[in-house]
């Protein structure tokens, strides 16, 4: 019967229900007939009855299929469930497209830190893709030289939607194999390949199916096709039949092949074109690439270079490799789009921010027009990316503690490209691609660092990979290693002079890695390597031996069993105390590096890291001009960072194990070495270093020990960006002790900055904002500051800032609530006489104030006196300083007569007292010094040459010899000062 109906037209079958004889039951007979009498299908039938032993008169056998009515109805019903079915099709296609855009646009959290509006749909630029050949991908891979390292400009570009386009024989391509190096942005592309079908803009396929290879390799029970993909999307249940048996137009993607171990020979896989039938995820991978499985479906592949080889080339339409972003107008273009993203300088702040993020752009571009290194760096969108977060951090952090670490940062850098990668599936070790690098990469880092060396030559990277290659296994792992992610470390120089050596892509990333090899222990003598592997093994014999003993002694109770117990445990024992000597050799060299001289006057690390990404403005130097010596101070505070329990935990997914125990022990042995050396007394840049290793370390128990032996914060001329600030307000905050001293002179405080300390200023005794551009805004927070409850500041210098006629009303405000406030400094603040009279107002209703420093605010007369009345009934208030204001000779007499009243005030308004020279004139003059480089410079000489003849005119007025030789002194330091200001020397 079936014979038959290949030969009859579809629809002309009938069905017959007859009680065959011989038969228990019935059975149902189909018979056809032919769309004429007369024709096969007669005899076809009556074959199939004969067959059967029934026998029909030939005028029974009537024919049915020449009805037009039942044809018409049969076709409708068929018409009918062919739409419900693409109906059916339709909606789940939509659902898959639906739960498709939700998963891949998810983003992690290392994302979201771009602002709210940042999406992958939105925010992509995509690399340059070049097409390539199997001939060139097998060619023997090339000596480390600097000219085989260097990109070849691309040739063949090709574009994501035109990859299936046939190839230059005119054969539709429909397998792809889609390559690049680890960081080339492989999984970011076909993740934005997914989300513009899943929005319609990758109309050639009707059904895209992603598969994770990843996923795949843990999973080796047999399993069908149609299976696995109602178990991976199970919106796709109703459409899965469909596949192989209607023209849908499907795209699978293969992301990760490397994961796979494939086998294309017969002998491993067998052949299987059944989507129902299970076989293992490998084996349908194999069929699908063989086109033996669904041969109208088309497929892509990402994978690593190392395993494109793999796949034999008679199954790939078509060879793609990933080139990055080449071209540095697309490393512009995703910096662009990254850094002016709305809400990406943090909430409640994107009308001051956004000039800023445009500067910051401004400034990146400028530094890659340079051919800087950083243009080598950015060549892979995964530095893009760090170098954008990096920025992010340094310029955008407002939260306290911050949201994250730098080392934070380049841990989960590292994540996002090498999380659950192992070097090589087909290696019997399985070792993590991170555990690698940290091991082989390490030591170059090491010893680049140890050396003060950012610069490799082909030996010294022969020397470190190759020397302890031994076995066949070990040179295999280390050819992927250069195939795949050497070119993700380093790169070829730029610099003249220097084109044949190897730097670390990205400076920082030397000092991380450096920090790395050292925290996990890599950095061991032969001797204790041995021993390690020697205790691992008596360790692991004894536990079993022991048990074994344990039960001999119960049934033989000789003495010497306790003694062979012991014997077994003394080498493990042993050795566990030469580990924790390691650990503290960790911790010494933790702890030499944090605090070495010879950086003490550096800028500080932040300020590093800022000017390696956007370089130096000024001229270039000279190429015969000798370098700076190397600097490596972020190698201490990375491997501080990298003990941080968050990082640990990330480190522990990459393959790389730092114990609880172990980061205990180091702690407790860097502890002593730390603290004393912070005692010291540390330069500004060094102790702000300090501070954000601190921060880095993440443990608060070990901050808060170390912050209580700082007395005296000294960051004067450090610039303090809002990151600084939060860094010293997180540490800070570990304890609650007074600070004796707060130092932050010309350290670019603004408003902001203030709200950002206002906890640690209220702790502070002494505080030094002079030279700060602190308006009238600051001093709002500064009134909330000395009116807070816990308010402990008695002495608060705001010279040389704009406080103004405005700052001066809430500062007078200030005065009158304020309760531990007894020297105030508004030396050179622009006060004016309304201002000097608004403070005049307020001090009243103080009760605390002792001396008040008004100097350098052009007050006349008239304020000055008013200042000095008040002054002089205030119960503590014993010193005015009025010095280099606008105050003429009859004021100046009546300043002195008040001064001479029994209960006046001291008020300092020149350097002579009558006939006598004031005793605070090297006080006045010391001031002048030190705040010349921020005064005007003709007005400070028109005072000092009034300042000259008061001085002159004193002295010829007294004949007391004793006197006249102190006016010549004091004349002869003015002298000198006003010759060194009219020189330029001063």
């Amino acid at each position: 019967a079936t014979q038959c109906q290949s030969c009859l037209p579809w629809g002309s079958w009938t069905q017959l229900r007859r009680s065959l004889p011989g038969s228990r039951g019935t059975r149902s007979v189909y018979l056809c007939a032919a769309s004429e009498p007369g024709t096969t299908g007669s005899y076809c039938l009556r074959k199939i009855l004969r067959a059967s032993g029934i026998s029909l008169p030939r005028g029974c056998v009537r024919y049915q299929g020449g009805s037009q009515e039942h044809s018409v109805q049969r076709s409708s019903s068929r018409h009918g469930l062919s739409q419900l079915r693409n109906v059916a099709s339709s909606d789940a296609i939509k659902k898959h497209q639906k739960s498709l855009s939700a998963w891949f646009s998810h983003q992690p959290n290392e994302e979201r830190q771009f602002g709210p509006s940042f999406s992958l749909d939105a925010v992509h630029v995509d690399p340059v893709i070049r097409e390539s050949s199997l001939e060139e991908i097998l060619k023997p891979s090339p000596d480390l030289t600097i000219q085989n390292q260097l990109q070849q400009p691309c040739r063949q570009v090709i574009s994501l939607q035109n990859l299936f386009d046939v190839d230059a024989c005119g054969r539709q391509v429909k397998n792809v194999v889609l390559y690049g190096t680890v960081g080339t942005g492989k999984s970011t592309l076909i993740k934005k390949m997914v989300v513009d079908w899943c929005h319609g803009r990758l109309p050639r396929f009707e059904l895209v199916i992603p598969f994770s290879c990843e996923d795949l390799s843990h999973s080796h029970a047999p399993i069908s096709l149609r299976r696995l993909i109602t178990k991976k999307y199970q919106h796709l249940r109703d459409v899965v039949p469909m596949l192989g048996a209607s023209n849908l137009k499907v795209l699978f993607i293969l992301n990760g092949l490397e994961r796979l171990n494939l086998d294309f020979r017969l002998a491993g896989t067998e052949l299987c074109c059944d989507p129902n039938e299970p076989v293992t995820p490998s084996a349908i991978v194999v069929n699908l690439l063989r086109k033996y499985l669904l041969p109208e479906a088309s497929i892509i592949v990402t994978t690593r270079p190392s395993a494109v080889r793999r796949i034999p080339g008679k199954y790939v339409g078509r060879y793609a490799e990933i080139c990055g972003f080449p071209d540095t107008n697309l490393q512009k273009l995703y910096f662009q789009m990254r850094l002016s993203q709305p809400g990406c300088s943090g909430e409640g702040s994107a009308g001051s921010s956004s000039g800023e993020q445009e500067n910051l752009v401004e400034m990146l571009s400028r530094n890659l027009e340079r051919h800087n290194q950083i243009a080598a760096a950015c060549f892979l969108p995964s530095y893009c990316w760090l170098v954008c977060t990096t920025l992010h951090f340094l310029y955008f952090t407002r939260t306290v503690p911050p949201s994250q670490t730098l080392t934070g940062i380049y841990t989960s850098f590292l994540r996002l490209n090498f999380s659950g990668e192992v070097l090589d599936s087909t290696d019997p070790t399985n070792i993590s691609m991170m555990k690698y690098v940290a091991k082989m990469v390490g030591k170059l880092a090491y010893e680049g660092v140890m050396s003060r060396k950012t610069c490799f030559s082909e030996d010294d990277l022969r020397q470190c990979f190759e020397v302890e290659m031994k076995t066949e296994s070990e040179l295999n792992l280390l050819e992927v290693f250069r195939s795949d992610v050497f070119s993700f470390f380093l790169t070829p120089c730029v610099q003249p002079g220097k084109e044949h050596t190897f730097v670390f892509t990205i400076p920082a990333m030397q000092e991380y890695l450096a920090a790395l090899y050292v925290v996990l222990g890599e950095k061991k003598t032969l001797a204790q390597r041995v021993g390690k592997e020697l205790s691992e093994v008596i360790g692991k014999v004894s536990e079993d031996v022991a048990v074994v003993l344990s039960i001999i002694s119960k049934v033989l109770p000789l003495r010497f069993l306790p003694v062979l117990f012991n014997l077994l445990k003394i080498f493990p024992r042993y050795f566990s105390r030469l580990s924790g000597k390691d650990r503290g050799a960790i911790a010494h060299t933790m702890a030499e590096e944090l605090f070495k001289e010879e950086d003490y006057y550096n800028d500080d690390v932040l300020d590093q890291i800022n000017s390696s990404i956007l370089g130096v403005e000024g001229p270039m130097r000279h190429p015969d001009e000798a370098p700076d010596d190397e600097v490596f101070e972020l190698f201490p505070i990375f491997m501080g960072g990298i003990l941080s329990r968050r990082n640990r935990a990330i480190l522990e997914q990459l393959g790389c194990s730092i114990k609880n125990l172990a980061a205990f022990e180091i702690a407790k042995a860097m502890k002593k070495t730390v603290i004393r050396n912070s005692r010291k007394g540390l330069p500004p840049s060094e102790l702000m270093d300090y501070l954000f290793f601190l921060h880095e370390f993440q443990n608060e128990r070990f901050t808060a020990e170390a912050i209580r032996s700082l007395q005296t914060v000294n960051l004067s001329s450090v610039k303090m960006t809002p990151l600084k600030c939060s860094v010293l307000a997180s540490v800070m905050g570990t304890t609650c002790h007074e600070v004796e001293e707060l130092n932050l002179t010309s350290c670019n405080l603004d408003t902001s900055s203030l709200k950002i300390l206002f906890p640690v200023l209220l702790r502070c005794k002494a505080l030094h904002l002079q030279l700060n551009s602190l308006g009238s805004d600051a001093c709002k927070e500064i009134r909330n500051l000395l009116l807070h409850d816990k308010c402990v500041v008695s002495n608060l210098r705001l010279a040389n800032n704009p406080v103004g006629e405005q700052g001066a009303q809430y500062l007078a405000e200030a005065l009158a609530g304020n309760h531990s406030l007894t020297h105030l400094s508004l030396l050179h603040t622009a006060l004016g006489d309304r201002g000097a009279e608004v403070i005049a107002q307020h001090l009243a209703e103080n009760q605390h104030l002792q001396e008040l420093n008004l100097g350098y605010n052009s007050l006349t007369d008239t304020a000055a006196l008013h200042v000095v009345e008040v002054a002089k009934k205030h119960a503590t208030l014993d010193k005015v300083h009025l010095y280099f204001n606008d105050i003429s000779e009859d004021g100046k007499r009546a300043l002195h007569s008040l001064r001479m009243d029994r209960d006046g005030v001291r008020a300092l308004v020149f350097l002579t007292a009558g006939t006598d020279v004031s005793d605070y004139w090297s006080n006045i003059l010391n001031v002048v010094q030190k705040n010349l480089p921020f005064w005007d410079r003709e007005r400070v000489r028109q005072h000092l040459a009034l300042i000259l003849q008061d001085l002159e005119s004193s002295r010829r007025q007294t004949a007391n010899p004793w006197r006249k030789a102190k006016f010549l002194r004091v004349e002869s330091e003015v002298k000198k000062m006003l010759g060194k200001l009219q020189h330029g020397t001063l």
